[in-house]
C-alpha cells in the first residue's frame, strides 16, 4: 500500500490492518465467543478525547510543598482503596513543565470525568529533588530525578506500572490521547 495524496496515514494503516483480516472491538463487545475470533484486536483505550477536551492555559500548579510522611501516605493508599478508587501518587514540582502539561492533560473534561469514577491522586511535591525523594523507597522505586513519577495502584495495594513509573517524563512531547490510553488502561 502507497499513502495517496489527500490520504491520512491513520487510513492508511487501518485499511491494511483490515485486508489482513483483523477485526477491532471495543471492551463492551468483547466476549468469549468473541475472544476466540481469529484475528480480533483488541483495543484497549474505550474513549476518546473529543473537541472540548483542550489544554487550559495557564497550566495547573499542583505542587504544594508539603512534606509527607510513610503514614500519610498509607493513609492516602488505605482511604482511597476504602471508597473504592485507586490510588494515583504523582510526585513531581511546579517547576517542571512536563509535571504541568501531565496535569494540565489529566484536567481535561473527559480525562478528569474518568479519573474522577476510577481513581484518588495525590500530588507529591519533591522540591528541587530535596523534599520527599524517599517516599520512592516505599514502593521499591530508586529515588532518581526525572519527573512526573506516575505511580497507579491496584484496589490491593499493588503497584501495577512499577516497571514505567518514569514513562511521563517527556509529557510535553506526548499526545493527550496517549495519556489517556495510559490512564484507561490502568484501570480496575
Amino acid at each position: 500500500m502507497t499513502l495517496q495524496p489527500n490520504q491520512d496515514l491513520y487510513t492508511l494503516i487501518m485499511s491494511a490492518l483490515q485486508e489482513t483480516g483483523f477485526t477491532f472491538l471495543y471492551k463492551e463487545e468483547l466476549d468469549d465467543s468473541v475472544l476466540k475470533t481469529k484475528g480480533a484486536l483488541n483495543i484497549n483505550a474505550e474513549l476518546l478525547l473529543n473537541d472540548s477536551d483542550k489544554l487550559n492555559l495557564p497550566l495547573p500548579l499542583p505542587y504544594n510543598g508539603i512534606e509527607y510522611s510513610d503514614v500519610e501516605i498509607n493513609n492516602f493508599l488505605d482511604e482511597s482503596i476504602k471508597n473504592d478508587l485507586q490510588p494515583i501518587i504523582i510526585f513531581g514540582g511546579n517547576w517542571c513543565p512536563d509535571c504541568r502539561i501531565f496535569d494540565g492533560t489529566l484536567n481535561m473534561p473527559s480525562i478528569k470525568k474518568f479519573i474522577d469514577e476510577k481513581f484518588r491522586v495525590l500530588h507529591i511535591d519533591v522540591g528541587r529533588y530535596d523534599i520527599n525523594m524517599n517516599l520512592m523507597e516505599l514502593f521499591g522505586i530508586p529515588p532518581e530525578k526525572g519527573v512526573p513519577r506516575v505511580l497507579v495502584f491496584d484496589l490491593e495495594r499493588n503497584l501495577i506500572n512499577n516497571s514505567s513509573t518514569t514513562e511521563w517524563t517527556t509529557a510535553r512531547d506526548r499526545d493527550p490521547q496517549e495519556i489517556f490510553n495510559f490512564i484507561q488502561t490502568m484501570a480496575q
